[in-house]
């Protein structure tokens, strides 16, 4: 099975060109070299995939050539404990930090509005 096909089926990208992408790219490796997309993949073969600033070390268990529910997605791979204890640290870390403008939702109101061309115009 070709690795951009797999990857699709596991539900680490949501098209398959996506996936073409990521691995022309360079953002997956087979047992640590760069492949091209149309690489066969077999089970009991490494990966490491970068998606974003997530990075997965996993091991291929098994092969689909439909893209199922997410249940079913993670029995085609086993991730490494260190990958996924690295993963869940950024994740609750990112959970740490507000995003700047998270608390902004829809248009300014009367009194935004005011303030705002107090300063962009400076006082009457």
């Amino acid at each position: 099975m070709r690795i951009d096909k797999w990857l699709w089926a596991a539900r680490f990208f949501k098209t398959r060109t996506l996936a073409t992408q990521a691995v022309e790219g360079g953002k997956v490796k087979l047992d640590g070299v760069r492949v091209k997309p149309a690489k066969e993949v077999r089970p009991g073969d490494r990966l490491q995939v970068q998606v974003g600033e997530y990075a997965w070390d996993l091991t291929v268990v098994s092969l689909s050539d439909r893209r199922g529910p997410a249940t079913e997605a993670r029995t085609l791979y086993q991730e490494d404990e260190t990958s996924r204890a690295r993963r869940e640290q950024q994740q609750r870390d990112r959970g740490l930090h507000a995003s700047p403008g998270g608390d902004l939702r829809g248009r300014p109101t009367k009194k935004s509005r005011r303030l705002i061309r107090r300063f962009t115009e400076g006082p009457d």
